[in-house]
């Protein structure tokens, strides 16, 4: 619970009118990619992964250069697996994924869920390929702390985020204690963990595997790290699908908002649609929303909100007492908006702690506290966002923010505001990092996915991230949660066309998800999607 703890507190013009004229974007386009080309692409040894990887993967590390400045300089170790196309005769490439953060793992990640993330005709045609950014996971992590033992206790006492002043002043001194054990432990990694040196670092493992142009897949963060590769290596794109998208110019400050990138994201505003869509959902499911026996679930949860201030709820969770306050209350309703799957869990939690205390099922003690299998440091999840995001706002300005956001969104928006306090305090800059213009050039078809009641990326951001891109298509999932990982299989037959056989969907199509919130059969015979990874800070 430390670590969830740790990371909720942490917790993305028109081209040139004439085709004689040379834009910016076409510029530093074709410097990046004339300065890649001019490094020796990479050599992969694949071989056996660790201990309890799932069988048929293949395992590889390699040795990127550190400051794509220099090089011929210091290197930087990358992780990353692959699973081999199952029909080798009808293969097409290697599939990249990114499954979001940022500090997301994509090595861990997709070992988890291989036989969710993609159709069996994705899967014949090509091999899946996940790797762990610069700074994450088994590539040379951010490591603020000796273990997992000292940064849990650099943590201690610290609340998913303040809520009383005298909460938001310790809440400014720990965070600036645990930003500078950041910076003097993994300052060398975060200051060359810009998005844009992971998307070099994509460009040369794209060579490295054989192939000409990039298949990617990238969720929530990844959209970000995605548009990223396509305004450097726009010739490069070959299909690409995104899916939950982020607000480009808000996350990296390109808009000149001066507020956290917490709240640039607008993240508070979605999470309360998503939470209200869901107190309805629960409402129209009589007994089948364990909320309703207790009465209407909007005032029960107002009251039992309002309740938890001053009176928090201690509940057992796998075999630790918890002791739920109003604040970490609130971060784990908002981790669990994130899946519709989790609806039911998310009643039942809301049910406990209306009624004093008790035992999660096994189910929801899994939503509650996911198991971790390694040491994962805050620093993985900050060294993108503080070197990506433009932070000018001070955190001694986060208190009038976050009373300003809790006026917008009463419940999240507070929450989400601290998102990005302890970055003004590292204060390290990557200076190869890409913060816009975010108008694209490449002339490859772009999947663009949105799921209308997204808590984290909102739907509004679909189409403008769409419309940054010459030829981008855009699906809209009608239903709730992050991304539509494992959620709809219309929206899964979509983007198995578009990749399978490049026949990208007509702008504007919509697809359903498999299952309604607390509905007792699914809409199709599809299993409920299991468990995803938490979600990291920022996204």
């Amino acid at each position: 619970m430390r670590r969830l703890l740790s990371c909720v507190t942490a917790a993305t013009l028109a081209a040139g009118l004439l085709a004689t004229t040379t834009t910016p974007a076409q510029a530093r386009s074709g410097s990046e990619q004339k300065r890649l080309d001019r490094i020796a692409t990479p050599s992969l040894d694949w071989g056996a992964c660790s201990a309890g990887a799932p069988a048929g993967f293949e395992c590889a590390t390699v040795e990127l250069p550190t400051d794509y400045d220099r090089p011929r300089g210091a290197t930087t170790t990358v992780a990353l697996t692959r699973l081999p196309a199952s029909d080798p005769e009808s293969r097409k490439g290697s599939l990249f994924f990114n499954f979001g953060g940022p500090g997301g793992e994509g090595v861990s990640t997709l070992h988890q869920i291989s036989d969710l993330v993609v159709t069996p005709e994705v899967r014949e045609r090509y091999d899946l390929v996940g790797f762990d950014p610069r700074g994450v996971g088994l590539s040379d992590p951010a490591l603020c702390y000796d273990d997992a033992a000292d940064e849990a206790a650099a943590f201690e006492g610290l609340p998913a985020f303040p809520v009383t002043r005298a909460e938001e002043r310790a809440f400014v001194g720990q965070s600036a204690r645990i930003a500078r054990a950041c910076r003097d432990e993994a300052g060398d990694v975060i200051r060359h963990a810009s998005t844009a040196n992971v998307a070099r670092d994509l460009e040369l493992l794209r060579r490295a595997v054989g192939d000409d142009t990039l298949a990617y897949q990238g969720y929530s963060y990844g959209t970000y790290l995605g548009a990223t590769y396509a305004r450097l290596f726009p010739d490069r794109v070959g299909s690409m699908v995104l899916d939950g998208t982020v607000d480009v110019d808000a996350y990296s400050g390109a808009n000149r908002d001066p507020r956290s990138v917490g709240a640039r994201l607008a993240q508070g505003p979605a999470a309360e649609e998503a939470f209200d869509a869901f107190l309805e959902q629960c409402r129209l499911a009589g007994e089948r929303c364990s909320l309703n026996a207790l009465g209407d679930p909007s005032d029960v949860v107002g009251q039992l909100l309002e309740r938890l201030r001053t009176q928090p709820v201690t509940l057992d969770v796998q075999g630790t007492a918890v002791e739920y306050t109003y604040s970490l209350a609130i971060s784990s309703i908002f981790l669990q908006l994130y899946s519709p799957s989790s609806f039911a869990g998310l009643s039942d939690f809301l049910v406990l702690l209306a009624q004093g205390g008790g035992e999660p099922s096994t189910t929801l003690q899994r939503q509650l506290a996911p198991a971790q299998e390694r040491y994962t440091s805050l620093g993985s999840s900050l060294a993108q966002l503080c070197v990506d995001s433009r932070s000018i706002l001070p955190p001694a300005a986060y208190p009038a923010l976050a009373d300003r956001e809790d006026r917008l969104a009463p419940r999240f928006g507070r929450f989400r505001s601290w998102v990005g306090v302890q970055c003004p305090q590292i204060g390290l800059r990557d200076g190869d990092a890409f913060t816009g213009p975010w108008t694209q050039t490449t002339d490859a078809s772009v999947l663009v996915i949105g799921t209308r009641l997204d808590p984290a990326t909102p739907y509004a951001n679909t189409r403008p991230f769409a419309e940054n891109f010459a030829d981008a298509r855009v699906l809209t999932v009608e239903g709730y949660g992050h991304t539509t990982l494992g959620v709809s299989a219309c929206a899964d037959s979509v983007v198995a066309r578009y990749l399978v056989d490049g026949d990208a969907p007509d702008d504007g199509e919509t697809c359903a998800q498999d299952r309604a919130p607390f509905a007792e059969q699914p809409t199709t015979q599809r299993a409920p999607a299991p468990a995803l990874p938490a979600p990291l800070p920022g996204l």
